[in-house]
């Protein structure tokens, strides 16, 4: 069994962030291999890839300047030879896209999503929504909190937009330059800004449709200005964590299936590792999605590695698991 670890030259240095990784393969006598991408080397890299069984992935969509626009083609070259691929580019643009907000809208995960797919729509309908309720914008495809912005009403007419990237500072605007600045990104996902965004969220890692752990975070995006004396850094939480077995029921026993039933996804079409992220709802034990990751999901819990090593050799084994 030949398996590999693909990251981008431009995340340096990505082996070693991903020791663990390899640890859970050599355990079970895989020796897996470095699989190191650039747009500058497709084929050399294609040649790599079609002398595999397996390959992870861990390629943000949007990151430095560059994307995925060569790697995905390339991938789905390599599944279609029979090489399995840890998330697959049809499956990322079904399941990891900030569209995936508007497509599962009428589950019980979903706040009151609009999605806007140019800037006329965009003028027509988000200046009544504004009137109700701060909202967040998100463009189609992004990390990182780029792409993501609060909007919310301000008196004459005008709004407030804050971005979700370093530490950014709110922006008194008219609507027309809103509308201006946003006319690039085309498509766009809108959903309710989180009351409770203070309190962090819950990143719940998966493998196919079973929790393997979790992670409590607080992201400083779209944080009101000034000290933010939260926690930092992610504190690793495994799946039979008592007070979040509530989220993992839910998620194992009603939000992926009606997941795959939405987007039409097998079990061994989901990926063999990718996240939710989820936001407190007003509710006790209620959650808000806020987005799923599976381009590249990192880091990991490393007690999630070895479940997440034995479900690829599985998946390997098991051939074209696409029929």
């Amino acid at each position: 069994m030949r398996v590999g670890l693909l990251w981008r030259a431009e995340w340096d240095p990505a082996g070693e962030r991903l020791r663990d990784v390899f640890v859970a393969f050599a355990e079970l006598a895989v020796a897996a291999e470095p699989v190191v991408f650039s747009d500058d080397a497709v084929d050399r890299v294609r040649e790599q890839l079609l002398g595999l069984d397996a390959v992870l992935v861990w390629v943000n969509p949007v990151e430095q300047g560059l994307d995925r626009s060569l790697l995905d083609p390339l991938l789905q070259e390599v599944v279609d030879a029979g090489v399995f691929v840890s998330a697959r580019p049809d499956v990322i643009l079904r399941l990891g896209t900030k569209k995936v907000l508007w497509d599962t809208r009428e589950l019980s995960w979903s706040g009151d999503v609009a999605i806007y797919r140019g800037v006329e729509e965009l003028r027509a309908e988000l200046p009544a929504r504004l009137e109700e309720a701060p909202r967040v914008l998100k463009q189609y495809r992004g990390m990182g909190g780029d792409g993501v912005w609060k909007v919310e009403a301000a008196a004459g007419g005008k709004v407030v937009m804050q971005h979700a990237t370093g530490d950014t500072t709110p922006e008194l605007l008219t609507f027309d330059q809103l509308a201006r600045r946003l006319a690039p990104y085309g498509l766009l996902i809108e959903q309710p800004y989180s009351p409770r965004l203070a309190d962090g969220m819950i990143r719940a890692y998966l493998t196919h449709d079973k929790v393997v752990g979790f992670t409590h975070q607080y992201p400083r995006g779209l944080m009101p200005p000034g000290p933010d004396d939260r926690p930092s850094g992610k504190v690793w939480q495994p799946p039979d964590t008592q007070a979040l077995q509530p989220l993992r029921n839910r998620l194992e026993s009603e939000w992926v299936p009606q997941l795959q039933g939405l987007l039409a996804l097998q079990r061994n079409d989901l990926p063999v590792i990718w996240d939710a992220d989820f936001f407190f709802g007003e509710a006790d034990d209620t959650y808000v999605l806020c987005e799923i990751n599976c381009s590249s999901t990192f880091a990991l819990p490393e007690f999630a590695m070895p479940t997440v090593a034995r479900a690829t050799l599985d998946a390997a084994e098991a051939g074209d698991l696409r029929e």
